[in-house]
């Protein structure tokens, strides 16, 4: 075979495989946004037939025959094609080992896992949820096998969210955040707390619609090229550089929730819009882990979102849209209420300070689960108990409690980490961006072109065309160190609190 022929083929294979994964993303979306109730198993028939013809389209031994005439032929390839062979090699060595009868059941049972998780909420009914869930752990630990035999099988799994970290790292990372945060929180619950009763007087939702649309304009999202949908869990979904979908969920009474649901995902959907386009449709599109995904997202929720440049600057204009919610209130007032710092139970609602330890109990939990030191009708008691030990709050209910979340529905066990290792890198990237532009004049004029263009620079733009541990590297001007993270949430909330 010819190099030409093999790069057309690899080409083609890729292509291929975007469509297959394409219409399974469109199906995926549809059913957790429009879709009518009760209407999974049509999807799971066409998902399931959609799972398996990827895998005898990839895992075919052609395909390693190509991967492999092309390993050989690494010093006569280009940067980009060198690493497509690299990641599609590692993905081969993985897929194939999975058997595809094993491979279309996991994509069915996500799926029907994805629809009895909603119904399961809603009615605060874990025994319903539990049979699927006990098959999803179960699928796991098998598929950890099949992806690294030679690893623990959670860390395994954390490797297929962020390449290189395991849990001896995580555990050092907590170790460190504990240290430090937990005597700041117990001076933080002796202080008078923060007034912010005014975020939760009643906010109709087709106001809070408009809202968000000016949200999605002052962080520069191309509405051509994103557009924003509802659903019961907020999550972002890349088609390409040009197609990004992302979702928010609205309460009548909260305007927080859904003004941070937005500027989360509007920050996984920036990093997607800014891939360098000539990677899509190849495995060197999107973003290059969840960790450093998730330092875009909580980047722009937290370290933007919540700054005091950004709510007084955007302050006229919320309170333009609710202005009877926000009588008497001003930006100094706003500022400290989307601050306030209190333990709660919804890690999508709670506060930037008392965020990881919310990542931490859901850490604790799957290293038993996948480790089999826990079994799953034990979760509701173990989340309860951790709940009570970490942040000292009572769950009234597993629907507040163990149902909250959707990760597990969709198989992502060693997803929740990366939440918490995404808020550190950001912090200190932020700090080296601060040596190089002028991050608060612009975000106090409610510019943030400067911040996205600097994200785009150092991050966004390389895709996948490097390993994470590189990219944080050159984002963070050094090796990741979280004592960055911890001074900062030191430094804000001491300020805050009066401490």
């Amino acid at each position: 075979m010819e190099l030409k022929e093999a790069i057309a083929k690899l080409t083609e294979l890729q292509t291929k495989m975007y469509a297959y994964r394409t219409a399974s993303s469109a199906l995926y979306l549809d059913g957790v946004t429009v879709a009518p109730k009760d209407t999974s198993a049509g999807r799971g028939v066409a998902l399931g037939i959609l799972a398996g013809e990827e895998h005898k389209l990839f895992a075919a031994p052609e395909v390693g025959e190509l991967i492999a005439f092309l390993k050989d032929k690494k010093s006569e390839l280009d940067e980009l094609t060198a690493r497509q062979v690299e990641i599609l090699d590692r993905n081969y060595a993985q897929l194939s080992k999975i058997p595809m009868n094993e491979y279309v059941e996991y994509a069915q049972l996500t799926n029907e896992a994805s629809d009895i998780w909603h119904r399961a909420k809603e009615t605060n009914d874990f025994e319903l949820f539990r049979p699927v869930l006990e098959k999803l752990v179960k699928f796991n630990i098998k598929f950890a096998g099949y992806y690294d035999g030679t690893k623990k099988p959670y860390d395994a799994l954390l490797n297929e969210y962020e390449r290189g970290v395991d849990m001896v790292y995580l555990d050092d990372f907590f170790a460190k955040v504990r240290s430090k945060l937990v005597p700041l929180i117990k001076k933080i619950g002796e202080k008078p707390q923060i007034d912010d009763s005014f975020l939760y007087k009643k906010y109709p939702v087709e106001i809070q619609r408009k809202f968000s649309d000016y949200i999605m304009e002052v962080m520069g999202l191309n509405r051509a090229h994103c557009t924003i949908g509802e659903t019961e869990h907020p999550f972002t979904l890349n088609f390409n550089s040009q197609d990004v979908r992302i979702t928010t969920n609205y309460s009548e009474n909260s305007l927080a929730d859904s003004l941070y649901s937005v500027i989360h995902e509007g920050g996984h959907a920036l990093y997607e819009l800014n891939v360098d386009p000539a990677y899509d449709y190849n495995c060197l599109s999107g973003g290059v882990s969840m960790g450093v995904h998730e330092s875009q997202s909580r980047f722009y929720e937290n370290i933007i979102g919540r700054s005091e440049a950004f709510a007084k600057a955007i302050f006229p204009k919320v309170k333009e849209f609710f202005p009877e919610q926000l009588e008497g209130v001003d930006a100094e007032m706003f500022y400290r209420a989307i601050n306030k710092a209190q333990p709660s139970l919804i890690r999508t609602e709670s506060d930037e300070l008392t965020y990881s330890f919310h990542v931490m109990i859901r850490y604790e939990i799957e290293k038993q689960l996948i480790g089999g030191t826990l079994e799953v009708k034990d979760v509701p008691a173990e989340w309860n108990r951790l709940y009570k030990e970490y942040l000292g709050v009572d769950v009234p209910d597993d629907t507040h409690g163990c149902l909250q979340d959707s990760h597990w529905s969709g198989g992502s066990f060693g997803y929740f980490p990366s939440y918490a290792l995404g808020s550190a890198y950001g912090v200190q990237m932020l700090r080296k961006m601060e040596k190089e532009i002028n991050v608060w004049d612009s975000v106090a004029k409610g510019d943030l072109a400067p911040v996205t263009a600097w994200l785009k620079e150092n991050v966004h733009k390389y895709g996948c065309l490097k390993d994470p541990a590189e990219i944080v590297k050159i984002a963070c001007g050094g090796e990741f160190d979280a004592k960055y993270y911890v001074e900062y949430l030191e430094e804000k909330f001491s300020k805050l609190y009066n401490l």
